[in-house]
């Protein structure tokens, strides 16, 4: 992979009421990276909390937009322009509902899946090439509403696995940047 810089923006909703979400997952993986990468986030001009650094030797800007989540797009867009990151080496970290708890999916473009947060990047960039690392929460019990469900904190049995499946999905980030696409998704959706 070449010297040039990566984006990871992990989403989620701003504040200490939603920060053990399952809508915020992107935002606990992506602190995960950034211990691993030895910074501090700090305020962007874009909206975004930032930490630039060298994750696995190649050099990335993890960011967490200060917006809510269905807005989430703005500030995408204002920190790729900034660093001058084409979509290829945009990597949006977020939950999916119709993965099972814990699962890590990777893909380029596609689809919201209703996802606001995905709906507000993909307007504003104006394209859906980007990469996505989808966290799976797993689908609500019965008939609870998606938006509640995931606006609630994980159960005392997920909690319990939950560091395990975030350090598995920091290192499929991490995959990426280092072996490519093809190559993480080969070594992180095998069963």
């Amino acid at each position: 992979m070449s010297e040039e810089t990566w984006l990871i923006v992990g989403l989620g909703n701003p504040g200490p009421k939603y920060a053990a979400t399952r809508h915020n997952a992107g935002f606990m993986v992506v602190d995960l990276l950034a211990e691993r990468v030895g910074g501090k986030f700090k305020a962007h001009k874009s909206r975004c909390d930032v930490v630039e650094g060298r994750l696995a030797g190649v050099r990335a800007v993890l960011a967490k937009p200060r917006s809510y989540m269905n807005e989430s797009g703005g500030p995408v867009k204002a920190l790729r322009d900034f660093y001058k990151v084409p979509d290829a080496r945009l990597l949006v970290v977020h939950d999916e509902l119709d993965i099972d708890f814990g699962a890590v999916r990777l893909k380029q473009g596609g689809g919201d899946n209703g996802h606001n947060g995905l709906r507000s990047i993909t307007r504003s960039l104006g394209s859906k090439e980007y990469l996505r690392l989808r966290f799976g929460v797993g689908r609500p019990p019965g008939r609870m509403d998606a938006a509640a469900f995931v606006l609630k904190d994980f159960a005392v049995p997920e909690r319990k696995e939950l560091p395990y499946f975030l350090d598995r999905a920091a290192d499929a980030a991490e995959a990426v940047l280092t072996s490519g696409l093809g190559a993480a998704q080969n070594t992180f959706h095998a069963p």
